[in-house]
């Protein structure tokens, strides 16, 4: 049998920003964020700790592209001398006609490029109609774009990650761009950028940024508001939620019920070994935190990847997945623990193949840990969950809590209003004044 694992340390961001997640892979799914409480409380990533490496149900055509390198410089805003680095990008010219066809560009979010390109069918689909050059191109410090060698180096400490930035990101792309457009005589093919989740959130910032190197930009499920108050903190897990409570009024309150149930559990002498055993944790729990992330993780995702036929982006699932989830859940005898029908529930997400022995909370398959230091600087994206309407535990974002977690771990203090500086995302008034002068 296969060992699965997961984990719920670095828990940050997005994702849910996660309304967040998921490219292209569908095109109509929620949102992500930066998990406001860090590694403490869970939200959804971007793309999924837990995810499969790749897709179990291949595209219908086998994806044909070139992987080549780029050498990046590694501070696009500094004459310093600092090391190169080889940024990965997929290409393909299959269906490109030439000098004035257009180039569609995927802005790569954190994680493994490839591993994106095969779940973005939207943009492989479209390109022969349009005649167009694909391009995906990965972020640094994600996949095999690493600064300094490796992830080892490139991870190692603050000074070694400082680079790791949005704005850096960006430029990347756009040197990248221009540079692939001069060797192909390409100076003239128009530009438009797609993206999802973070992604989506760099195809946006891109077009506003760079708007000579692009004409537009396709962002799907870009969470660009969810900073500083800009939008309601709890948007993020009440619409989770009324997913969940649009399917089963009953499988939503077994859900908020479970919460307490877990702390109560845990508060035992051998309480987080019994826990441990009925979720089939391949290891002892150290919290009861542990685990509630590890269930909102589960219930995040499902929400983003609801859609009504079988898929396998973030885990083998069937269609219309919170409906299999809440019938499970509504279907144990009246009686029954409310945590045996909880761990029935999430197995749907976890263990819909059943090939899992059990499950490891210190599994990171894609290596995501790089979104940590981004929610840990610039993409500060407060969530919270009310008592009222949502089925998660109830509490609010709480900046000082979330910058010690940052000082505690990387030794840097966020800076939450960077990034409506930054790109904007404000209302903007423009006020005219007409002087009696003129």
């Amino acid at each position: 049998m296969e060992k699965q694992t997961m984990t719920p340390e670095r828990r940050k961001s997005l994702i849910l920003f996660s309304f967040f997640l998921f490219s292209f892979f569908s095109l109509i799914e929620p949102t992500k964020s930066s998990n406001p409480h860090f590694f403490s409380q869970s939200a959804p990533r971007f793309l999924g700790r837990f995810a499969h490496q790749k897709p179990e149900t291949p595209l219908p055509k086998p994806l044909r592209y070139d992987t080549r390198y780029f050498t990046q410089v590694l501070d696009h805003f500094s004459f310093s001398d600092l090391p190169t680095f080889q940024q990965r990008y997929l290409i393909s010219l299959d269906h490109w006609q030439g000098p004035m066809s257009p180039i569609f560009f995927y802005c790569g979010n954190e994680g493994d490029i490839a591993w994106f390109s095969e779940n973005t069918g939207f943009v492989w689909e479209i390109a022969p109609r349009f005649g167009a050059m694909v391009v995906f191109a990965e972020h640094r410090y994600y996949g095999e774009s690493m600064p300094y060698g490796n992830k080892e180096n490139a991870y190692q400490n603050a000074n070694s990650l400082s680079h790791l930035t949005t704005e850096q990101a960006l430029a990347d792309f756009s040197v990248l761009l221009t540079d692939l457009k001069r060797n192909l005589s390409a100076q003239d093919c128009p530009v438009v950028l797609f993206g999802g989740s973070y992604g989506g959130m760099l195809a946006a910032w891109m077009r506003l940024k760079y708007p000579h190197i692009a004409i537009g930009a396709l962002a799907s499920s870009a969470p660009i508001l969810q900073f500083e108050n800009i939008v309601p903190w709890q948007t993020f897990y009440n619409i989770v939620s009324n997913d969940f409570r649009r399917e089963s009024v009953s499988c939503f309150e077994a859900i908020k019920d479970s919460w307490d149930a877990i702390e109560t559990q845990g508060l035992r002498d051998d309480g987080l070994t019994l826990l441990s055993k009925k979720f089939h944790l391949c290891q002892s729990l150290n919290s009861t935190q542990e685990l509630s992330d590890w269930l909102d993780d589960a219930y995040s995702y499902l929400a983003m990847v609801d859609y009504p036929y079988p898929s396998s982006f973030m885990m083998p699932l069937p269609g219309n997945p919170i409906k299999e989830v809440c019938r499970v859940i509504d279907g144990y005898p009246s009686g029954t623990n409310v945590l045996d029908r909880i761990f029935g529930g999430v197995s749907i997400y976890y263990n819909y193949t059943g090939a899992v022995d059990c499950f490891d909370l210190g599994y990171d398959p894609h290596g995501l840990s790089g979104w940590n230091w981004q929610a840990c600087t610039e993409m500060v994206m407060p969530m919270s969950s009310s008592q009222e309407s949502s089925m998660f535990p109830a509490y609010t974002f709480d900046y000082a809590s979330y910058q010690n977690q940052c000082i505690q771990t990387y030794g840097v203090r966020p800076r939450p209003r960077w990034i409506t500086t930054e790109f904007g995302g404000h209302y903007r008034y423009v006020v005219v004044c007409l002087s009696p002068y003129h």
